[in-house]
């Protein structure tokens, strides 16, 4: 996977109807390294995530995960891991449960993969055995970036991972993006928030600069 950028995105145009929301945009994500996407709401950052996470088909262009085209594919999913999507929750698992599920389906022992320390750093340890129904919006969020981030993955596809996080929360989250990152990792994330993204490890760029660049 290392011969080829993680994320390759070129020409990509979507409508809705007739309105265009990407026109002609283009991205690189190099791998090993961090792209943050930011913009103003209902600018098209979501719809470019899906489309990377192969959630959406495109109009046209082209776009290449790890130099293949995105798929729904047992190989693309072990590598890719996506926040774009909400997470389905499992009736009667309690939030420990649902990361040990993640990692048994992705080959790894629930006990050596550090999922108390994870549920540690996100401030979850007191809700490790409760069910994630019942947890608030922000303890739902990291909950949600627990689970993307407890599994093996060479690629992380985060919509907006600060949303709902109080401040040491998004620090938390920070860190870990860029432990990520730095140990091999790449991301693609779209954020409102520039000085997450920057301790995130990632570069900012703006969904106008993507089109731009094509025109």
């Amino acid at each position: 996977m290392v011969d080829h950028p993680a994320v390759e995105v070129s020409g990509l145009h979507v409508s809705y109807g007739s309105a265009p929301v990407l026109v002609d945009v283009g991205l690189v994500v190099p791998a090993g390294a961090g792209v943050c996407v930011t913009g103003e709401n209902g600018i098209g950052k979501s719809t470019l995530l899906r489309c990377v996470s192969s959630l959406q088909q495109a109009d046209s262009g082209t776009i290449r995960v790890f130099g293949a085209e995105p798929g729904d594919t047992p190989d693309f999913w072990r590598a890719v891991v996506t926040t774009v999507e909400p997470p389905t929750w499992y009736p009667g698992l309690t939030a420990r449960e649902h990361a040990e599920l993640v990692c048994r389906a992705h080959g790894q022992d629930p006990d050596g993969a550090g999922i108390d320390e994870a549920l540690d750093r996100f401030g979850l340890t007191a809700h490790a055995d409760a069910i994630p129904p019942s947890l608030s919006s922000g303890q739902k969020q990291r909950l949600t970036l627990v689970l993307a981030l407890v599994r093996p993955s060479s690629l992380l596809i985060l919509d907006e991972p600060e949303q709902r996080l109080d401040p040491d929360g998004r620090a938390a989250v920070a860190a870990m993006l860029a432990d990520y990152v730095s140990s091999g990792g790449s991301l693609l994330m779209a954020s409102h928030d520039d000085k997450f993204a920057v301790a995130s490890g990632a570069e900012i760029t703006t969904m106008e600069s993507l089109s731009e660049a094509h025109e």
